[in-house]
């Protein structure tokens, strides 16, 4: 249950905090006092957008809290589902700062909006006047079945069923297209892949073949050029070589006789030993180099052959051909197996409809067993709410395709008058019968669901006298299975309460505030006194007002 609502800087509101009981919780006000500034504002915890236009002070942020007191730990999956910790006392928050953005909190921890909205949907239902149409859309209909025919686990898991067969036929239908495209190309996927293959093709043999080209094709110049070097090492008669052997010679005499010379003489003869090396290297090179016509053929047409191929799949590497070939025998692959998958795919959607049409026809059954239940309920209900005639009767078609809901159409049929024909409760019930009938519904649910607030915003619209006592009496009954929150303008239900709100406005250095006050017992006479005969209530209105409170 809501125990407590703590407003800061919305609309007409600065600083605002409000302890609700357990029960009847009554509020009233003059019209425009701000009655509905106290449900908008709880509609922020619950994850309805906001606007910082809305702010009573256009320089602070706006901050909304809801204190509940979560009796059991029915609710303790939907908080672990969302990685939240599980608490009997929890805090819901949301601010939202000058510049419109908006943060949530649950128990502290920052979560997304459509988190707290979750969240907020299983802990506060709000139902207004507006509300009253609800009753006839045709899933809120086979809703109020399903509560009564207390099957929850079977329908949820019916829905993850039937949620996994669309995405398996989703599947099935692009798998389908994809093979029939595929299957389209695939004798030319056949020859690219063919072709590519029969090149045999290496990664860096590219690279390789390029270099052994221009070696081949500058192989009389490579071998002049190392002959030449080669002799100018080591056999001209003015060789490096021979140099050297002189330098050295001049030095050996005098070594001895200093240390630096000693070192420079041995580097240079470090140096002769790897002179020789080179020229040795540049001859074993030119050597082996020579003008072979004939692997110089073979490395042309095979570059010939990677450029072809690189421009017609428009690479530049061989490394990029190997990916396309990988491609092209993974596509193939897929066709030689799309059959196997298609079938799969098949007998799968095949044994989840099977499964389904057992599961929808026990939802069938279930909702046919509950229909007389709520109809009877209902219908008492009415009656206590001065329409005695008033009957409701379920319209519950069995179709032959599934449908997110199993099997089921139905449709809410509605009559107010003995004699009159049912029909659909949208085109023959009035306002005021819409707001009976939708109570009466909601007292039902109440009964069966594990919702801890119920808001009733200003319901009673069309009705009076001694049927709103009637509506009355059944909101108190609501109240003894949970917490309700009622928005009336009517004494006959203000005078049900537990407790009871009064919301108020307050004009203050030329700036109007909204205010609310729990009313003690003495007040509570005068309030409602004043909803009977306006303000100054005389001695009749007060004494009404107190038989009234009882």
């Amino acid at each position: 249950m809501l125990q407590k609502l703590s407003i800061r800087n919305y609309a007409l509101i600065d600083t605002l905090e409000i302890d609700f009981n357990k029960g009847l919780n009554i509020i009233t006000g003059e019209t425009g006092a701000g009655k509905s500034i106290i449900l908008g504002a709880l509609s922020l915890i619950l994850g309805q957008r906001a606007e910082s236009k809305y702010f009573f002070n256009q320089e602070k942020k706006c901050v909304i809290e809801g204190s509940f007191l979560l009796a059991d730990e029915l609710l303790k999956p939907l908080f672990e589902g969302n990685d939240l910790d599980f608490q009997k006392d929890t805090l819901l928050r949301r601010e939202i700062s000058i510049d419109g953005k908006s943060r949530a909190f649950v128990n502290d921890t920052p979560v997304n909006l459509a988190t707290l909205k979750l969240i907020g949907e299983n802990l506060i239902a709000i139902h207004s006047q507006h509300a009253t149409q609800e009753i006839s859309n045709a899933d809120f209909q086979l809703l109020i079945l399903d509560a009564l025919a207390n099957h929850q686990p079977l329908l949820k898991n019916y829905k993850q069923e039937f949620k996994r067969l669309k995405q398996t036929e989703q599947q099935l239908k692009e798998l389908q297209q994809k093979t029939t495209e595929a299957k389209n190309k695939q004798d030319y996927e056949q020859f690219l892949f063919n072709e590519l293959e029969q090149a045999a093709l290496k990664n860096g043999e590219q690279e390789e073949l390029e270099q052994e080209l221009e070696k081949l094709t500058h192989a009389e110049s490579i071998k002049r050029s190392l002959l030449a070097g080669a002799s100018l090492i080591s056999d001209s008669e003015t060789a490096a070589v021979n140099l050297l052997k002189e330098a050295s010679s001049q030095l050996n005499s005098i070594e001895k006789f200093d240390l630096t010379i000693a070192e420079l003489n041995e580097r240079l003869r470090s140096s002769l030993i790897e002179l020789k090396d080179i020229a040795a290297e540049m001859s074993a090179i030119e050597a082996n180099t020579e003008h072979n016509a004939q692997r110089l053929e073979f490395i042309q047409e095979r570059l010939d052959l990677f450029y072809s191929l690189q421009q017609k799949h428009r690479v530049s590497n061989n490394a990029e051909l190997l990916a396309i070939q990988e491609q092209l025998s993974a596509n193939l692959h897929a066709i030689l197996n799309s059959d196997e998958q298609l079938a799969k795919l098949q007998t799968e959607i095949d044994e989840l409809k099977q499964n389904l049409f057992k599961q929808a026809e026990q939802l069938d059954a279930n909702r046919r067993k509950a229909m007389a239940k709520v109809e009877k309920e209902v219908g008492t209900a009415l009656k206590q709410m001065s329409m005695p005639k008033a009957t409701i009767a379920f319209n519950l078609a069995k179709q032959a395709q599934l449908n997110s809901n199993g099997l089921n159409e139905v449709q809410l049929l509605f009559t107010a008058n003995a004699g009159q024909q049912a029909a659909p409760v949208g085109k023959v019930a009035s306002g005021g019968e819409l707001s009976r009938l939708m109570l009466a519904v909601k007292a039902l649910l109440a009964k069966h669901t594990s919702l801890p607030t119920l808001i009733f915003d200003e319901i009673d619209t069309g009705i009076s006298g001694e049927t709103a006592l009637r509506v009355g009496e059944v909101i108190d009954a609501i109240a003894g299975d949970m917490q309700i929150l009622a928005i009336t303008h009517l004494p006959q239900i203000a005078a049900k309460g537990m407790a009871h709100y009064f919301v108020y406005k307050h004009e203050k250095a030329d700036k109007t505030t909204t205010g609310i006050k729990k009313l003690l017992p003495e007040e509570r006479v005068n309030a409602i006194a004043e909803m009977l005969s306006g303000k100054n209530p005389g001695a009749s209105a007060l004494q009404n007002a107190k038989e009234l409170l009882g």
